[in-house]
């Protein structure tokens, strides 16, 4: 019995699914618009919308210049920058085109920008976005982005 036991196991063991789960996160917030299975959306939407949270609470501190923080308000922004850390990888590289790429710091991407973008908004960071079967095995698909800070989803997407 699977009683009290939250979260789906994708036929993988832990470390697997957490390697997943990390990878699908690093990638969701660098390129803020990912297709994968509805499965795997769903999962993700709820560890991709903690992450966020962690930098969202706190506040201004999340995205205000070092210089301007007291030494209690650095210390607190450093340790969820850590916790964050322990989690999502530090590093992408997003391809622009065919020839160049860029390399984002996604801890940085998740302070400074998403905690900015979504200061006032109380959650619901990502949209799930139903597009068909797969082609070779007939797996439902999703798309999963982050929304827009003003946006509200509406009927037609």
């Amino acid at each position: 019995m699977r009683h009290r036991k939250s979260g789906r196991q994708f036929s993988r063991n832990t470390s697997h699914r957490r390697a997943m789960l990390r990878a699908l996160t690093a990638n969701l917030i660098a390129h803020e618009r990912i297709e994968t299975t509805d499965a795997k959306a769903k999962e993700l939407r709820r560890v991709a919308e903690r992450v966020i949270t962690r930098a969202r609470r706190l506040g201004d501190v999340a995205f205000t210049p070092n210089d301007q923080l007291s030494v209690a308000d650095r210390s607190r922004r450093l340790a969820a920058q850590q916790q964050v850390g322990r989690f999502l990888q530090r590093f992408a590289v997003v391809t622009e085109s065919e020839d160049s790429s860029k390399k984002i710091d996604l801890i940085e991407k998740v302070f400074v920008d998403l905690a900015k973008r979504f200061k006032d908004r109380p959650g619901g960071y990502t949209r799930i976005i139903k597009v068909g079967n797969r082609r070779g095995d007939n797996a439902p698909m999703s798309i999963i982005e982050l929304v827009d800070p003003g946006a509200a989803p509406s009927a037609e997407e």
